[in-house]
This record gives C-alpha cells, sequence and structure tokens, in this order.
C-alpha cells in the first residue's frame, strides 16, 4: 500500500469542484447573512450564540476522539477566560480547561501567520494534565505512526504517517503552504479541507492530531471570511464520523483529492445551517425568557435553563418527572406541581401519558 506521501507528487494536490459549485455558492450566500443576522443581535446575544457554538465545538472535538467533556466544565472555562465570570473557580477537569483555552486561542488569532510554535501552544493547551506523552514539540519516537484499529492480534492499519525524522521538514513545508495558499486558494472551504487532510497526513505529533488539524480548518475558514467562523465543525464531524474517517482514509491514497473536497464541502455546509438554527434558537430564547421569566419560579428557570443549553435540537428524550427531580434537587410531588404548572401556563408541552410523559419547550 502507497499512501499520499509516499508518492511522486506529494503535497501536489489535485481536484475538481464541478460536483460542489453550488455548495460553495450557498455557503458564500449563507456566509453572508449570518453576518447580517448577528449585526442584528444585541452584544450580550452574540457573545451567548458564540459561547454555545464554542461549546459544542470543543465537546464534540473531544468526542470524536473518545474523550467526553462536561459542558459544564468546558462553559465555566469559556466564560472565565472570556473574562465574563472571573469568579468561577477552575474546573478539575484540565482536558476541558485545555480545549476552552484552544478554543478562545484559535478564535483570538486567526488572524496571525501559522507557525510550528503556535501549533506547539495549540498542543500544550490540548495535553494538559498529560504526563504520557511528549507535548509541545513534534514526535520524535523510532516506531511507525500508524492509525490502527481492532483488538491484539486483530489490528487493522488504516493509515501509516511519514517517519518522524522527516516530521520537521514537512511541517515547514505544510507551514510555508498554509500562510501563502490563501491569495492562491480562492474558495474557503477548499483551503479548509486541504490544510485539513495535509495536517492530518502528516500527523506530527504523538497525540491530539485530530483536534489540532480541526482547529487549523477553522483557522482557515476564519481567515479566508475575515471573522472568526461561527459554527461547530466537529459537531457536524461527529454526527456520522464513520463518514469523516472513510473520506480521510481515501484521501490519504492518492494526492487527486476530488472526494474528499466534496466531502468536506457537504460538511462544513451542514455545520453553517446548524449554526444559523442555532443564531436563531439564541433570539428566540431571549424572547422566551423576557416573556416567561417573571412566571417561573426558582426550581422551573433553573431547569428550563438547563433545557434551553442544549440548543435548538432539544433537550435529549424531553424533560420528564424524574429528571426535574433531578435537577431541581427537589421531591417529586414538588416536580410534579411545577411541570403541571409550566404545562397550564403554555411553557411546556406534554408528549405521551402516565409514566412516559415527556415534556418539551413550547418555544
Amino acid at each position: 500500500m502507497r499512501y499520499n506521501w509516499q508518492q511522486k507528487d506529494w503535497p501536489n494536490f489535485q481536484y475538481q469542484t464541478t460536483d460542489v459549485e453550488d455548495d460553495l455558492f450557498d455557503f458564500a450566500q449563507r456566509t453572508g447573512r449570518i453576518s447580517g443576522v448577528l449585526e442584528g443581535l444585541s452584544e450580550t446575544e452574540q457573545t451567548e450564540a458564540m459561547i454555545n457554538l464554542m461549546v459544542s465545538e470543543a465537546i464534540k472535538t473531544s468526542e470524536i476522539e473518545g474523550e467526553y467533556l462536561s459542558r459544564n466544565d468546558v462553559m465555566s472555562s469559556i466564560r472565565r477566560n472570556l473574562g465574563l465570570n472571573p469568579e468561577l473557580p477552575l474546573t478539575k477537569d484540565k482536558r476541558a480547561e485545555g480545549v476552552a483555552e484552544l478554543m478562545l486561542a484559535v478564535r483570538n488569532d486567526f488572524l496571525k501567520p501559522l507557525t510550528s510554535q503556535m501549533l506547539f501552544d495549540w498542543h500544550r493547551m490540548l495535553m494538559k494534565g498529560n504526563t504520557q506523552i511528549q507535548i509541545g514539540e513534534w514526535r520524535t519516537h523510532d516506531e511507525p505512526m500508524q492509525i490502527v484499529s481492532g483488538g491484539m492480534g486483530r489490528e487493522v492499519v488504516h493509515f501509516e504517517a511519514p517517519p518522524s525524522k522527516g516530521v520537521p521538514i514537512e511541517m515547514d513545508g505544510f507551514i510555508h503552504w498554509f500562510n501563502t495558499s490563501q491569495t492562491e486558494i480562492r474558495k474557503p472551504i477548499v483551503r479548509a479541507a486541504i490544510a485539513h487532510l495535509y495536517f492530518e497526513t502528516i500527523h506530527p505529533f504523538e497525540d491530539g492530531n485530530g483536534r489540532i488539524g480541526r482547529a487549523i480548518s477553522e483557522k482557515a475558514l476564519s481567515q479566508s471570511i475575515g471573522r472568526p467562523v461561527l459554527f461547530s465543525l466537529s459537531k457536524s464531524i461527529e454526527g456520522n464520523k464513520k463518514a469523516y474517517y472513510d473520506a480521510l482514509q481515501r484521501g490519504q491514497r492518492s494526492n487527486e483529492i476530488t472526494d474528499w473536497i466534496n466531502y468536506f464541502v457537504k460538511t462544513v455546509l451542514d455545520a453553517q445551517i446548524d449554526a444559523e438554527q442555532e443564531i436563531e434558537f439564541t433570539l428566540k430564547k431571549t424572547k422566551f425568557f423576557d416573556q416567561h421569566k417573571a412566571e417561573l419560579n426558582e426550581r422551573q428557570q433553573k431547569v428550563v435553563r438547563r433545557m434551553l443549553e442544549e440548543g435548538h435540537q432539544g433537550f435529549e428524550g424531553g424533560m420528564n418527572a424524574r429528571k426535574y427531580v433531578s435537577l431541581a434537587k427537589t421531591s417529586k410531588a414538588t416536580a410534579t406541581r411545577d411541570l403541571q404548572d409550566l404545562v397550564a401556563k403554555g411553557i411546556f408541552k406534554p408528549t405521551g401519558g402516565g409514566r412516559s410523559t415527556r415534556y418539551k419547550i413550547n418555544i
């Protein structure tokens, strides 16, 4: 098996965008529309939408790699680092702290050229608390860097990256390409797609390559549209991880990467559509609280806020009496009364009946 980096034309990627021209046009249209919607939001609403999307990206980029972080930990880390809630304590989970720092660094420095030092800093943030691997430097181990699945004795090698000794030269080439490609590749998503595949192929770190590769895509997109992107690429990828890994694997077999470009364009467009719905939901949420806040007791406010944190896709499985008891730290009788009161006020819509009654917010 010869991989893309072992071929004579590496890294001269070839591709066609014929199949995705409509999607690329749609992306440009939607980018303009989101900018317009944002201008219509208050500063608080803009911040709220931005934080929700950053939290989503932080959680989902970790989930793709099989790491599950607490939404509360990530949210409080981001809010504290933004200076919105400086009184919030440091979370005990170093991974949540680190990925929150990375999200903010990618966002704040999007216009700066990419450097090896920037990537080392990102790696240190991401690997906070990890003492098992080399952190903030390119990998140096002699054994092959392989992407493998399957148990002991039944391993399947999906990809083998260039040997460690070649990484510094490969990364010099990648960083030079990244910083000069903005003027050469006019289509934002195409540049971000190549950046991701190119970086993932070199696989320069011992761990964290997927998360940093997705951050590089975000940086490329932000540079091309002139503002930090407002969507969660990882949320879109995580929705169908198999398609992502399959597309990446095919892209690493040849330097003709039309298939990979097509996959990536559609994934970014899905992320953008999801973000539009998220931003609209932020607006609805603000109006909802303005309208109903005075009608809710403290317990009800706590539960409703927690449900709305899940965004436009809603609280998984809806609310029920058992979840209400747990969230509001109250008795079953009080939970039942509170839920009936919310239905009577038209704030909750019940579905099902008896013990299987579920409630959704009537937003």
